[in-house]
């Protein structure tokens, strides 16, 4: 037979945070001095501390540029260099994994191929002229030419096969 517990609501409060939980440490207000703990019985304990001084870790400087509907014919036509492209939406996240991956390739590459990204939703004529009906998609120009694309989010090792075929052709 089953047994029914019933549970109050002081329950979950009391061991809804692990006091030392990020999250239980943080004030509304980050500037605040006052820190708030949660305590065994449910009530919460303030404290005076000194204010947060937050630095934001994850932030990275793009590698490669971006490159518009105005720059396109100076920037992948007319380069000197072979060109990677990236097709991208702000909305899409498998992009994001693949802009990560266009960086790394950047800086790797650097002088021996250039590398731009192009955002579809603010471009749409210059992907309808390469038929991008989907993104992410990264396409390799030289001489102004395409010579390979990428569909879709592939392994680092896909793009590097893809360059270095260009750059030997």
């Amino acid at each position: 037979m089953a047994s029914s517990t019933s549970l109050n609501p002081s329950h979950f409060v009391s061991i809804r945070a692990h006091p030392r939980a990020i999250s239980s440490h943080l004030p509304p207000k980050l500037n605040s001095s006052a820190v708030s703990f949660p305590l065994k019985n449910g009530s919460f304990k303030t404290r005076n501390a000194p204010p947060l001084n937050l630095k934001v870790l994850s932030a990275r400087e793009p590698k490669a540029a971006v490159v518009t509907q105005d720059t396109w014919d100076k920037s992948i036509l007319n380069s000197d260099t072979p060109v990677l492209v990236e097709f991208y939406a702000s909305w899409c996240g498998p992009c994001r994994m693949v802009h990560r991956i266009i960086d790394e390739i950047a800086a790797e590459y650097a002088g021996r191929l250039s590398c731009f990204v192009l955002n579809t939703d603010n471009d749409l004529p210059i992907a309808e002229d390469y038929e991008i009906k989907a993104v992410p998609v990264v396409l390799l120009f030289k001489n102004g030419e395409k010579r390979e694309s990428v569909v879709g989010t592939m392994p680092k090792d896909f793009y590097i096969a893809a360059i270095e075929r260009v750059l030997k052709s």
